[in-house]
């Protein structure tokens, strides 16, 4: 079933749990989230992030993930990730996405503040939830363009004054994580998040998520994490078992690959929804 940005994570409040935020640009992506989330009973988010257009154009593959998420048996948000040009969210929004994410983290904060207005006002008629980000992570969005210098952490107080300025329903925090395979385990500011979530009162979400430890995923969502933004493992997940198929030989049908792959990105996300929705 269709359901919101809003709504999703109002259920992920009464849980008390973080809802898992997938990748999904291809088919098998979205099957294995959606058939884990099935088996479990418990509400997820496909995503798109304007990034993998390349990969999986938004006009293909977003209507794709709106009827997955209409024919699921579980609540299903449909929500566009990493979104930094406000013409490719309305195309999202006119498709049928049920929650953005508008990145201006890299511009001035002024420009970042009008812009996420915008998106909010775009978003409304749509009933659509908006995510925002202030601060910035280690790297960007598929582990490219790594920031030497570390993260740049989320100030508390400039996080209320941008919540306030702009009407978001969600917001994404930097306290330490990074997008892409960690190279060395992150150092996170966790005791930021809760001061955070204390000041702005919004469901809080991690980017960056894959990863992590279970004992930080679990501090994080204790300190008002919500949403957690997942792909890198599991999309690394099925590669690996893409090539442990190929590399036994007598392989003829690329559906096999596909089917492979899509099995271990399922029991990487299961292993993801145990900690996430402490099942």
């Amino acid at each position: 079933m269709l359901v919101t940005l809003n709504e999703i994570l109002k259920m992920a409040e009464e849980r008390g749990c973080a809802i898992g935020a997938f990748n999904t640009p291809n088919l098998e992506c979205i099957r294995a989230v959606i058939d884990t989330a099935e088996k479990y009973n418990v509400p997820v988010i496909i995503s798109h992030a304007e990034l993998h257009e390349e990969v999986a154009p938004l006009d293909v593959i977003g209507p794709i993930m709106v009827l997955s998420a209409k024919n699921a048996k579980v609540p299903v948000c449909v929500h566009l990730d990493h979104c930094e040009t406000l013409d490719y969210m309305a195309r999202a929004l006119e498709i049928g996405f049920t929650g953005v994410m508008y990145d201006g983290s890299l511009l001035p904060y002024e420009r970042n503040v009008a812009n996420t207005i915008q998106a909010v006002a775009m978003a409304k008629p749509y009933r659509a939830g908006v995510e925002a980000e202030i601060g910035q992570l280690a790297s960007r969005e598929g582990g490219i363009g790594e920031n030497a210098g570390g993260p740049v952490y989320t100030d508390p107080d400039l996080a209320v004054k941008f919540v306030r300025q702009t009407g978001i329903d969600a917001l994404a925090p930097s306290f330490g994580t990074a997008h892409g395979i960690y190279k060395s385990k992150p150092v996170l500011d966790l005791e930021r998040v809760a001061v955070i979530k204390e000041k702005v009162g919004l469901p809080l979400v991690m980017h960056g998520g894959s990863g992590v430890s279970p004992e930080d995923y679990r501090t994080a969502i204790q300190n008002g994490i919500r949403k957690i933004n997942y792909y890198s493992y599991m999309s690394k997940a099925g590669t690996t078992a893409a090539k442990e198929l190929l590399a036994g030989g007598d392989v003829t049908f690329f559906h096999d690959v596909a089917m492979a792959a899509q099995k271990a990105m399922a029991a990487d996300v299961d292993k993801a929804f145990q900690v996430f929705y402490n099942l």
